[in-house]
C-alpha cells in the first residue's frame, strides 16, 4: 500500500488552506474581541434575524454542541439574546441586540480589511473563483 502524501490529500489541503485563511481573519477581528465564526454568526442574525440553532448550525455546517460553545460569549456578552417568547418548541430564535448591532459594525471594519488584505495577496479574481469552488464543494459534495 502506497504511503499517504499531504500533497495529494485533499482534506490536509483545506484544512490548512482553511487555517491560515482563518488566522489573517482572527489577527484584524480581535480588534474587536470576536473570533471568524463569531462574525459569521453575527453577520447572519443580521441579515436573517431571529434563525433558529438549527438553521445556524447548518449554515456553519457544525453540530449543535459546537454552536452552543460558539454562543456562549455572545450570550454572555449580550450580543446575541434567545427571547422567552422566541422559544418555539425547543427552537431557539436568536436574535442581534443592540450592543450586537454595534459590536457587528464594528467588525465589519476589521473583517473588510482582512477580506481586503486576502484578496491583494492571493488576487482578487483567484479569491471570487476560490470562495465559488468551496461553496461549490460544501453544496455538491454529500456530507457521508
Amino acid at each position: 500500500m502506497n504511503p499517504i502524501s499531504s500533497e495529494t490529500d485533499d482534506c490536509f489541503a483545506v484544512r490548512q488552506a482553511a487555517r491560515h485563511i482563518s488566522k489573517l481573519y482572527e489577527r484584524h477581528l480581535c480588534k474587536v474581541g470576536i473570533t471568524p465564526t463569531q462574525f459569521s454568526i453575527l453577520s447572519m442574525l443580521n441579515r436573517h434575524p431571529k434563525s433558529t440553532m438549527i438553521q445556524l448550525a447548518d449554515a456553519l455546517v457544525t453540530d449543535r454542541t459546537t454552536l452552543v460553545r460558539i454562543l456562549k460569549p455572545l450570550l454572555r456578552d449580550g450580543l446575541v439574546v434567545a427571547p422567552a417568547e422566541e422559544r418555539v418548541k425547543r427552537r431557539f430564535r436568536l436574535t442581534l441586540t443592540e450592543k450586537g448591532h454595534e459590536r457587528f459594525e464594528q467588525a465589519t471594519v476589521h473583517w473588510r480589511a482582512a477580506q481586503a488584505n486576502f484578496e491583494v495577496v492571493f488576487g482578487q479574481q483567484q479569491a471570487v473563483h476560490l470562495r465559488n469552488e468551496l461553496f461549490r464543494v460544501t453544496r455538491d459534495v454529500p456530507k457521508g
